[in-house]
């Protein structure tokens, strides 16, 4: 259903049983998936790509230029997945041509309210960002991150698959996968083991994951030589090896 007061492009493509809300506006090259729902007072530029049951609340703009004054309009993208929830005010940009052009934002992710999303983003899948977290440019989220309310994260900086911030935190380096977060700048605290046990891990990985926190933490070893030590944790451990697997991508340097 799209409401009367609604204004959308001709060249928009609308799947089956959108729901479009009054006064909102979609517009060129916009392509908006089945089941997706989007509110009242909504903008969405394109080109932008949402797949579906997406929801997306009142006031938020979606698929916008971006604000890097390198920007001189040209034609980017931003492609968001499947199940997000785009809460109230949330502002989410298309990419650059001085990266890969396109922002890319998974599927099952919640918005909360007020939440930046840069150009250049890449978020995964299950994220949680809550109120008024904002992403500088070319920023990376893995899978299950969590980012709690007010959580700041500089630009080009990656926050790895199951990570977590607690509330305020400043991020001006990577967050390897796993590791809970606090403060300005952020440090380590710990392995995010709640998190962990919810989402099914084994007990032999958690177990293994709080050694491989302490070889980077607790030994003061540098990074090199912590990846030694990790590389035997992680030889038959898919999760360890994740965790590995970021330490090597990281390109600020990690969180110490």
């Amino acid at each position: 259903m799209i409401h009367s007061t609604a204004i959308v492009d001709s060249s928009a493509k609308i799947g089956a049983d959108v729901k479009i809300g009054p006064y909102s506006v979609i517009g060129a090259d916009v392509e908006i998936g089945d089941g997706t729902e989007v509110g009242p007072h909504v903008v969405i530029n394109g080109p932008t790509t949402i797949g579906k049951n997406n929801r997306i609340f009142q006031f938020a703009s979606v698929g916008e230029e971006c604000q890097d004054k390198k920007y001189a309009g040209e034609p980017t993208t931003l492609v968001i997945g499947d199940n997000n929830v785009i809460r109230e005010a949330c502002t989410l940009h298309r990419g650059t041509v001085q990266d890969n052009g396109t922002t890319i934002i998974g599927s099952n992710n919640l918005f909360m309210v007020n939440v930046h999303v840069a150009h250049d983003c890449i978020v995964g899948d299950h994220c949680i960002l809550a109120n008024d977290t904002n992403l500088a440019g070319h920023v990376k989220i893995g899978d299950y991150a969590i980012l709690g309310g007010a959580t700041q994260v500089h630009q080009f900086c990656s926050i790895g698959a199951h990570a977590m911030c607690g509330t305020g935190t400043v991020v001006l380096k990577d967050i390897p996968a796993y590791i809970m977060a606090q403060g300005y700048p952020a440090g380590p605290h710990g392995i995010n083991s709640e998190g962990l046990k919810r989402r099914g891990f084994s007990k032999d990985s958690i177990l293994r994951l709080r050694k491989a926190y302490k070889v980077l933490y607790r030994q003061s070893l540098t990074l090199a030589e912590a990846l030694e030590e990790l590389e035997t944790l992680a030889a038959d451990n898919d999760a360890v090896a994740l965790l590995t697997d970021s330490l090597k991508a990281a390109t600020r340097g990690i969180i110490r």
